[in-house]
């Protein structure tokens, strides 16, 4: 095994050293030309750091603004359901009240029909008379009123007779309101009154018939007081 003279060592270990020490001249002189680049841009660390910190404190505030406009918006929000919420009473307020005003219009059309009918005739009028849809597929109920107008001095008595004609099998077909009540149910259709009376019937039309027209025929059994009819297309509402 080869031996190194204390000569040999001694170089060696200057070598090493040399070399260290250039390495961190370099290190320092890059280091210093870094910092010379920075001044020489006017760059200033202190100031830096106050940007920074400023530019910090911004983002912070921003983030407190969006923070407090969030909590705005879901103000508004809950705002506007309760808004919604009002607007929705308000409207079935306004429905409620609407049908209110149109009974009362109703009430008076047929009060007046009683007191001081359009044409100006006494005697007994049909004042109002609808047919809407039963429970079962067939039945239908209709709504009758009859009034007597002008002349209220003596009470009326008779009977209504009701009609459907229309078509059965491709002919020409009509039914009575006896033929048409349902069963256990009274054939006979009186009246009596002094100034107004109405009625609910329930007819059903056999299977193959379909209903054209509806006659009314309302025979009045008191003297001076005539006897009317009146027809009308068949057309349903809703009951």
């Amino acid at each position: 095994m080869a031996r190194h003279s204390p000569l040999q060592l001694h170089s060696r270990s200057r070598i090493v050293m040399m070399r260290v020490g250039l390495a961190a001249v370099v290190v320092i002189f890059a280091y210093l030309v870094f910092e010379f680049g920075r001044i020489q841009a006017n760059y200033n660390i202190v100031e830096a750091g106050v940007e920074r910190q400023a530019y910090e404190d911004q983002i912070a505030g921003l983030e407190n603004v969006i923070a407090e406009l969030n909590q705005e918006v879901a103000l508004l929000e809950t705002h506007r359901d309760i808004d919604r919420a009002a607007y929705k009473d308000v409207e079935l307020s306004l429905s409620a009240l609407q049908d209110k005003i149109q009974e009362q219009t109703d009430a008076i059309s047929f009060y007046r029909g009683i007191v001081s009918p359009t044409d100006g005739s006494a005697g007994l009028r049909v004042q109002d008379m609808r047919l809407s849809r039963g429970q079962s597929e067939r039945a239908y109920n209709v709504r009758l009123v009859l009034v007597q107008s002008l002349k209220h001095d003596k009470k009326v008595t008779g009977d209504v007779s009701l009609t459907v004609a229309g078509e059965e099998e491709g002919t020409e077909a009509s039914y009575s309101f006896s033929q048409l009540v349902p069963e256990e149910s009274a054939t006979s259709w009186p009246f009596s009154f002094r100034y107004f009376q109405g009625f609910d019937k329930e007819i059903v039309l056999p299977d193959g018939f379909t209903p054209e027209e509806i006659t009314i025929e309302v025979r009045s059994k008191t003297r001076s007081i005539d006897s009317i009819e009146a027809s009308y297309a068949w057309t349903t509402s809703p009951g």
